[in-house]
């Protein structure tokens, strides 16, 4: 309630009408007045202020106030109004039986207001009990009898409306009058702050009040009252203390009003509005709350009067999370679940929507019914696709209190672990640890599991999933049985028990189908004299269904088998641990298996070896084919399979298949698979000359991901690719940021720690810096090749290790390191290697370099390589310049152009000797000095170099765009950062910069 000393803001207008009915009540004229609004408007203040003004002017005031305690008391607001009158008024009303149509005191009343006039101030009409409420029905008739004024007040509306509240014909002749209050305005709440505070407040501070408090004065005053006696100044930096003040406020004023109410139907109801009341409309509440008596209308008009439900709706008043907070904490723990339960019950029944009755089970004890899991599930998905994953993994949390069958619960299991793997990674972990370790998880749950903690960063599910006893992991016994290899027929010449034997690796079955050994005989071979035909007959089918079940078990454990198998080497590439006591070697992968798990990981060991290319890329796409036994596809296998196929030179292939995984993660809303697959993707994008791409794929990464929840392993790998695309895109301030922010002790344990020294180097490299490029690159190829990875597809560390050898003289080194890059390119045998590895060595080496260029263009413009070919084009127009040989490189131009689609270019003139090589390229040894370049030139960045040095040489936009590998108009944007960093007006003014003579 509003405290006695509230001032009345903004109250000007009633005060005037309550000031002119006193006025007219001394001329003998009658009047009822009803002053109404939400609690805390001030109503009862505005009455005490009546009542004093009525004592100033001489009018004789009786007053009283209704409460709900007094509800049931009979006479009790009477006795109240005529104690001053007469003293023993209340033991005549509360002890003398009732006599029918008896208005005691009433009389008196009216004959002693013809000689003074009297004013009546009741407060609360409310809570008026039921004889009360009849006598001054009774009174306002007669009120155009008497100099008499009836006052009152009342918050929402009254259990039995008074008929004086919308006048009848017999109180015609007396004025009525109703003053509806409404709250403050921000003037008003500002003129609070002022006059409480004693300054006043900042506009934020004041127009936070106004929001938390919606004008309620009582509230604004006790607000600012304990807001003043934490000694702080109403201004802006103090809101989020004022919020939390008006919290505990308006707590405190619910509370209240709570423990006012006493009727037990209408607290069990206003319980079921504070769970429910926005779900089920008021009839369902009640119903909710329980079979009784009270009509609902009384209950409403209960539940108004007391403050704790206004008429929006039938919903509780406007702070809602505060007032049900409290209205909730009053219950008993067990009853408010129980209620959440029964609210769930009959949200189903009426078909609330999902997410509703997800919020309502939250609360709930566990109801035990199969629709609760699925409406959770069902919510769970809804809230993942609004971006809520903390409420999601909420609804499947609670969906495992709930009674599961194992193979159920191990599913919802992994599902929430997918989730918390971006928003509680170590929950996430315990979580799947411990279906890795269940034994009873269903088939390809644990694989699932494990597969999951390895995009998660934790190589040690690996580990845990490693079986113990005879046929382990590490067991190579197992998988010399004669299993095709993938992509081939299956066979029939064995029987199918035979079958399942071998590829479940038997130690038990003998090689080459042989039965005559004793131990591995059926039962019935034991005692074949015991044995008869008609036994044998009858026993048949039974044994064969007993022989088909065990058939699928042993399938299902070997495919088992196999993909932990396949994700153990995947964790020992990610971070060697074999070093460590008691680890033991990680085993070899099965020669011959039909899981696709295991053909993605040997393409990648392949790809990674540089051997077998042909075996590393139908094993990469036998890795997308469906699982024989049915099931479900592995993401970290499927990633490894689109690395290798990238390698392979089949990028597209990749792209295609990337697009398969993001589908597929999406539609699970794995947010750590998406982030993996995008990050994959933006490598590709790289490796094939689109910065842009990649820079938008490695943003919606970390969109999925952020950088903070990325697991250490990989956060070498995802700074690299930032790295490199920034520094392609033209932004080096940002590549040099990247590459000075430390990284954490164990990323400096794991494989793709080589991918961020390479890229420190390509950044050295851009610098021209070639000593610290050269370590950069050094230490990338001894981690690497820590790894096993010898495959300068992967990371050409060598090629860029040798030039920035031969920028510092050492030409040893670099014919040594490009030359055993050769050889191994070779090996490999894919055209964008063995393409870079020979452009290193035109780099480096002093004889023929022009037609090592030559057959470096030549080989890389049948490569997806484009950046790479771009450089070998403008290295060997540089070479031809030199030895006046230019027309071998229009001829390589334009078969690149055409190939690709495209019209032929115009040949390439001697502009490219006068202006240096782009960034991160260093002019090849012994070729003749550059001029000195034009100002402006510097700044360039190495794209908008090479549009203009094809600009130069008379090249078309589209011709450009084909050449390079982008669009048209991403031709335009880089000339006019060209045109505008130069200083000229347009092509004529580039063409002019050359410094060469025309034609050599």
């Amino acid at each position: 309630m509003a405290p006695p000393d509230l001032p009345l803001f903004e109250r000007d207008r009633e005060q005037a009408v309550l000031s002119a009915v006193i006025g007219e009540l001394r001329s003998g004229r009658p009047a009822l007045v009803t002053v109404t609004g939400e609690p805390g408007l001030g109503q009862n203040e505005l009455l005490r202020w009546a009542a004093g003004q009525a004592r100033a002017r001489g009018v004789h005031v009786l007053a009283a106030r209704a409460t709900s305690a007094e509800h049931e008391l009979r006479y009790g607001v009477v006795a109240q109004l005529l104690a001053p009158e007469d003293r023993d008024i209340a033991t005549r009303l509360f002890v003398a039986p009732q006599r029918p149509g008896g208005l005691p005191g009433l009389n008196h009343l009216l004959t002693a207001c013809h000689d003074r006039p009297t004013l009546l101030v009741v407060q609360d009409v409310q809570w008026l009990d039921p004889a009360s409420l009849r006598w001054l029905e009774a009174l306002a008739r007669r009120l155009p009898r008497a100099p008499l004024a009836l006052l009152t007040s009342t918050t929402g509306t009254a259990i039995d409306r008074p008929e004086w509240s919308v006048g009848t014909p017999l109180t015609g002749l007396a004025s009525t009058i109703e003053l509806a209050l409404p709250p403050l305005t921000t003037s008003g709440v500002s003129a609070a702050v002022r006059t409480v505070c004693g300054v006043p407040g900042d506009t934020d501070f004041t127009d936070a009040l106004a929001q938390a408090t919606r004008g309620v004065p009582a509230v604004v005053h006790e607000v600012l009252l304990r807001f003043t006696r934490t000694g702080c100044a109403p201004r802006a930096e103090h809101v989020e203390h004022l919020r939390a003040l008006t919290a505990e406020v308006v707590g405190d004023h619910a509370a209240q009003a709570l423990s006012e109410l006493r009727d037990p139907v209408a607290v069990d109801v206003l319980r079921a509005l504070a769970v429910c009341g926005d779900l089920l409309d008021f009839p369902l509440v009640c119903t909710l709350a329980g079979l009784h008596p009270v009509p609902e209308a009384r209950l409403r008009a209960t539940l108004m009067a007391s403050g704790l439900l206004t008429p929006r709706d039938g919903s509780p008043p406007g702070h809602d999370a505060v007032v049900r907070a409290r209205i909730l904490e009053e219950m008993p723990a067990a009853d408010r679940a129980d209620l959440y339960a029964r609210a769930a019950r009959l949200a189903q029944r009426v078909a609330v929507a999902d997410q509703g009755i997800a919020e309502l089970l939250l609360r709930a004890r566990p109801v035990g019914a199969p629709w609760a899991v699925a409406t959770l599930r069902r919510g769970f998905a809804a809230a993942l696709r609004s971006g809520r994953r903390d409420r999601a993994t909420a609804y499947l949390a609670r969906a495992l209190d709930e009674p599961l069958r194992s193979e159920e619960r191990a599913r919802v299991e992994l599902q929430l672990a997918s989730v918390q793997m971006v928003t509680a990674p170590t929950a996430a972990e315990r979580r799947l640890h411990g279906l890795i370790r269940s034994t009873g998880t269903g088939t390809g749950l644990r694989s699932q599991a494990v597969d999951l903690c390895l995009l998660g960063g934790d190589t040690r599910a690996a580990r845990l999933a490693q079986p113990t006893g005879p046929g382990t992991l590490g067991d190579p016994a197992p998988f010399d049985a004669d299993v095709p290899a993938p992509g081939r027929g299956s066979g029939t010449g064995s029987p199918p028990g035979r079958r399942a034997r071998a590829v479940a690796g038997d130690a038990t079955a003998p090689r080459g189908g042989n039965t005559s050994d004793p131990a591995h005989r059926d039962g019935s071979d034991e005692h074949p004299e015991r044995t008869t035909t008609a036994d044998n007959d009858a026993t048949v089918s039974e044994r064969d269904d007993l022989a088909t079940v065990g058939e699928r078990h042993e399938l299902a454990t070997v495919s088992e088998r196999h993909e932990l198998i396949a994700l153990l080497r995947v964790a020992r590439f990610l971070r060697h641990e074999e070093t460590c006591p008691g680890v033991p070697p990680a085993p070899a992968l099965p020669e011959h298996s039909l899981s696709p798990a295991v053909a993605g990981v040997r393409a990648w060991e392949h790809a990674m070896a540089g051997v077998h290319l042909e075996a590393s890329r139908r094993l990469a796409r036998a890795a997308f084919a469906p699982d024989p036994g049915g099931r479900p596809p592995l993401v970290t296998p499927r990633l490894s399979a689109c690395r290798a196929l990238f390698l392979t030179d089949d990028g597209d292939e990749a792209e295609a298949h990337l697009a398969t995984l993001l589908n597929e993660a999406h539609r699970q809303r794995a947010a750590i698979a998406i982030a993996h697959v995008l990050a994959v993707r933006a490598d590709l994008h790289l490796r094939h000359g689109r910065p842009d791409a990649a820079a938008r794929d490695l943003a919606a990464a970390e969109a999925e991901l952020p950088p903070a929840r990325l697991h250490p392993l990989f956060v070498p790998y995802w700074a690299s690719l930032n790295l490199v695309a920034d520094l392609q895109n033209g932004r080096p301030d940002r590549a040099r940021e990247i590459a000075a922010r430390p990284v954490p002790s164990l990323s400096e344990e794991c494989a793709t720690s080589a991918y961020l020294l390479f890229a420190r180097g390509v950044l050295a490299r851009s610098e021209d810096d070639p000593q610290r490029a050269r370590a950069y690159f050094r230490a990338c190829g001894r981690w690497l090749l820590h790894y096993g990875c010898v495959n300068p597809a992967v990371l050409p560390w060598r090629s860029l290790a040798a030039e920035a050898a031969h920028a510092l003289g050492d030409d040893a080194e670099a014919l040594r390191l490009t030359r055993e890059e050769v050889r191994l390119a070779a090996r490999w045998g894919t055209r964008s290697a063995l393409g870079r590895a020979e452009l290193g060595l035109a780099v480096v080496i002093r004889e023929n370099r022009t037609e090592h260029f030559r057959a470096a263009v030549a080989t890389l413009s049948e490569s997806p390589a484009r950046t790479d070919y771009t450089r070998a084009v403008l290295e060997l127009a540089s070479a031809e310049s030199a030895e006046a040989e230019r027309r071998t490189a229009l001829a390589l131009t334009s078969r690149r152009a055409s190939t690709a689609g495209g019209v032929a270019p115009g040949p390439l003139p001697g502009f490219s000797q006068a202006l240096p090589a782009p960034a991160g390229v260093p002019p090849g040894r012994g070729a003749a000095p550059h001029p000195r370049p034009p100002a402006g030139w510097p700044a360039l960045s190495p794209a908008e170099h090479e549009t203009a040095l094809l600009a130069a040489s008379g090249l078309a936009n589209r011709e450009i765009a084909t050449t390079l590998s982008v669009t048209t108009r991403a031709v335009e944007l880089r000339l006019s950062g060209v045109y505008r960093k130069l200083r000229i007006r347009g092509r004529e003014e580039l063409r002019a910069l050359r410094y060469g003579p025309e034609g050599g």
